[in-house]
């Protein structure tokens, strides 16, 4: 009966305490026209929104009253309905502004 090596066991026991890194949910897509202000997060400061403009309005998932504000997240498509425009092997991160 051979024992595992410490220093395994010991990296082992460490990946197995550590926090769930990240999580995921399928949810909804949708596309507004502007103007995007005043937001539920920020008013009407332009500053909010990112340099990228990839910016979004939290649902009542993760909208947390409000505590969503600022939060950045990264998005797959999985599916649309107009054909050719998802694009599954790309991911984007946007910035929560509004609710």
């Amino acid at each position: 009966m051979s024992i595992l090596p410490l220093s395994f066991s010991f990296l082992f026991l460490i990946f197995l305490h550590l926090p769930s890194v990240c999580l995921a949910d399928i949810g909804t897509a949708a596309w507004y026209p502007p103007p995007y202000s005043p937001t539920a997060c920020y008013g009407s400061d332009a500053s909010q929104f990112p340099s990228s403009y990839l910016f979004g309005a939290a649902g009542e998932g993760i909208w947390d009253n409000g505590a969503a504000c600022g939060r950045q997240y990264k998005l797959r498509c999985l599916s649309a309905v107009a054909a050719g425009s998802c694009q599954p092997d790309q991911t984007i991160q946007v910035k929560i502004v509004d609710y």
